[in-house]
């Protein structure tokens, strides 16, 4: 099965000039849900994990699939003012403007090791404050992985520390 068949491509939005790559259909097909879940975790090659560390939102879909398959715990990043309990934030920069992400202070204990999952990496903005965030809290970011990278966008090289592993590119 080739996932990438059931990624559709959305001409100008959010915004003229944007490709989106929407991912739903990909999700309304359990067969391809459970195909990513897979190749993901094979992505991984044998590395020992204690924790999915996910971005909101669509990173939350296979970061909680990876974390049961993988029977570890899950960690939620999100927007500000999302987490009810004590927070670090990080914030990172856009096109325009800046944006913030939050973690719980006592969501990884130091040297866990973490998988760092979301959906897309475009500019890598997103996922650099989530393992920022990470290495605030003293975790051992192992990988950080994607369903999808915007190879054009080279948000790879903003992780350039970290390991970098997508299922997909356009």
């Amino acid at each position: 099965m080739n996932v990438k068949d059931f990624i559709r491509s959305i001409p100008d939005f959010p915004k003229p000039g944007v490709q989106f790559r929407d991912i739903t259909p990909l999700l309304s097909n359990p067969k391809a849900s459970e195909a990513c879940v897979t190749k993901l975790i094979e992505m991984l090659e044998g590395q020992q994990i204690d924790k999915v560390a996910a971005v909101e939102s669509r990173g939350f879909f296979f970061g909680i699939l990876l974390a049961q398959r993988l029977g570890v715990g899950f960690v939620p990043i999100r927007k500000p003012g999302k987490l009810p309990y004590e927070v670090l934030s990080e914030t990172y920069d856009l096109e325009y403007g800046t944006d913030a992400l939050e973690i719980h202070k006592d969501a990884i204990s130091k040297g866990e090791r973490i998988l760092l999952h979301d959906d897309v990496l475009a500019t890598g903005g997103t996922a650099l404050a989530a393992s920022r965030l990470i290495e605030r809290l003293e975790g051992t970011l192992i990988q950080c992985n994607f369903l999808i990278e915007i190879e054009m966008l080279a948000g790879r090289q903003k992780l350039e520390h970290f390991p970098v592993k997508s299922l997909m590119t356009f």
